[in-house]
């Protein structure tokens, strides 16, 4: 695999007793982009995100990750080769301050979270690195907030300041913007495209109005299987991904939120 792609999937298929949740996928995310996953419901894309991160083993076909054959490998693995997903429901501990999150996941990436028993104070040499990822995706006002208190577009930037402590190569975000308001939707995804900055993101996302907008690539997936792929003005026109969302190909898009 030339060193311009960081991911690649050959051949990727999962059934479920006969039924073909994900149909023969080849996908190939190059290294500082932003690519865009989408498809009507059912469309296998979470699924696909399952195989990528090992909680789910393909039937058949290779994922390769800068050049390492990854397919058999253990979610645990996959994590330490910095993939690290970011999924739909907002992960992070409602009962501890927004800066004590962040910091956690910087503990997490030290190899030190198991160190429960070690004094808070123990954490203080993190805690400029918090802030500075806190800056990143506009929370340092919130640093002392308890995440319970968060609205639910914030919590969703503190899910990026958390992954963005991890130190991922690759982000997996799984639709980051979902049950946004349009004001939220409009912030994250800024965030987004500010966090991609030296990174590789693989998203999957309902809304075209984000894609659209920061997307360096679109794979169109339905029934499983890719029906397009390219940038967004071309995939936008392609006759088979009009016909998958029902409608006229602007229309159509916008529509599929």
């Amino acid at each position: 695999m030339p060193a311009e792609y960081i991911l690649e999937t050959k051949g990727l298929t999962k059934e479920f007793k006969g039924f073909v949740a994900v149909n023969n996928v080849d996908l190939r995310v190059r290294r500082g982009d932003i690519h865009a996953l989408i498809g009507p419901n059912g469309a296998g894309k979470t699924t696909f995100f399952n195989l990528l991160t090992k909680f789910l083993p393909p039937t058949r076909g290779t994922i390769t990750y800068l050049g390492h054959d990854i397919t058999h490998e253990k979610p645990a693995q996959i994590a330490r080769r910095g993939i690290v997903r970011s999924f739909q429901i907002s992960a992070v501990f409602p009962h501890m301050t927004v800066l004590e999150n962040v910091r956690a996941a910087l503990q997490r990436n030290l190899g030190t979270s198991f160190h429960f028993w070690k004094p808070e104070k123990s954490l203080f040499h993190l805690h400029d690195r918090a802030l500075e990822l806190l800056h990143t995706v506009d929370l340092q006002d919130f640093a002392r907030e308890m995440t319970v208190n968060l609205p639910y577009g914030r919590k969703r930037a503190l899910e990026l300041a958390t992954t963005m402590a991890l130190e991922p190569d690759l982000m997996l975000l799984d639709e980051p913007t979902q049950g946004m308001g349009h004001e939220d939707v409009n912030r994250v995804t800024q965030l987004i495209k500010k966090v991609s900055e030296g990174r590789t993101i693989l998203m999957v996302e309902h809304n075209m109005n984000v894609v659209s907008s920061i997307a360096d690539r679109i794979t169109v997936l339905q029934r499983g299987a890719v029906i397009a792929d390219g940038p967004y003005s071309e995939v936008a026109r392609n006759p088979l991904v009009v016909e998958a969302y029902m409608g006229s190909a602007d229309a159509a898009l916008q529509g599929a939120h």
